[in-house]
């Protein structure tokens, strides 16, 4: 009993079925890994940009002169672009002269809406394939096993004397692929749950968002906005051009 069962040899040793098999695994283990910590840095910069734009937002400043900002940043955060779309279908119903504040506000809520599920669709990318990983990896993994068990037992069949240590080097090379199934699996179950939950969070916030906005858009509907203030302008000069809230 003095073979050697490390990993290494064990996966060597194994079925071409079986190597195609681990293989394949620790290639989606990799994927998983990388989409993994993608998406934690990605909802972690969505979260902060939020927060940043949420503090601009409610300090006061001029709803056009938030639009005009907005309307220039190449990567703006998902609320800011959430407020632009529904900004400049406010601005774009104001302009064609309709003056029905409930048909304003409609239009400008449906135009929130729309990017709203465009930016989840955006956020939510990739997680069906953890999902994908962590539901369907045990099973690839138990299929190179069962695989390699099979073919453990076929060669076990052309010897006279079988002893424990004929046996386990089979059965252990094919229990690797079930390991490595598993190894690829747990992580993304757990990263799924947590990006899952964080995603709700971020939706519920920027829901939240849309719903004040809308209730300051209700507001302004049925008196001008105000022109953005010219730059640069003192205090007391952008507080007095500040939209109403």
């Amino acid at each position: 009993m003095n073979q050697d069962l490390s990993i290494i040899t064990l996966v060597l040793q194994a079925s071409l079925v079986v190597q195609l098999v681990m293989a394949g695994l620790l290639i989606t283990s990799l994927a998983s890994w990388t989409v993994i910590f993608g998406k934690l840095f990605g909802l972690r910069k969505i979260r902060a940009d939020n927060e940043y734009f949420e503090r601009d937002f409610w300090a006061g400043r001029n709803l056009n002169d938030l639009y005009a900002d907005a309307s220039k940043k190449a990567a703006a955060s998902p609320m800011e672009r959430i407020f632009a779309s529904g900004m400049r279908e406010f601005l774009k119903l104001r302009e064609r002269k309709l003056t029905d504040p409930a048909a304003l506000l409609d239009g400008a809520r449906r135009a929130m809406r729309a990017s709203f599920q465009r930016e989840m669709d955006t956020i939510e990318s990739n997680l069906s394939f953890l999902a994908s990983v962590g539901s369907v990896s045990p099973y690839v993994g138990l299929f190179g096993t069962v695989w390699g068990i099979m073919h453990a037992f076929v060669g076990l069949s052309n010897m006279t004397q079988v002893t424990l240590a004929t046996v386990a080097p089979g059965i252990a090379e094919a229990l690797v692929a079930t390991a490595i199934g598993l190894f690829a699996a747990i992580p993304a179950v757990i990263a799924y749950n947590r990006f899952a939950r964080d995603i709700d969070r971020i939706a519920i916030q920027l829901e939240t968002f849309i719903e004040e906005f809308s209730n300051i858009l209700q507001r302004n509907a049925g008196q001008p906005l105000p022109a953005a203030a010219p730059a640069p302008a003192t205090s007391s000069t952008a507080a007095a051009h500040a939209a109403p809230r």
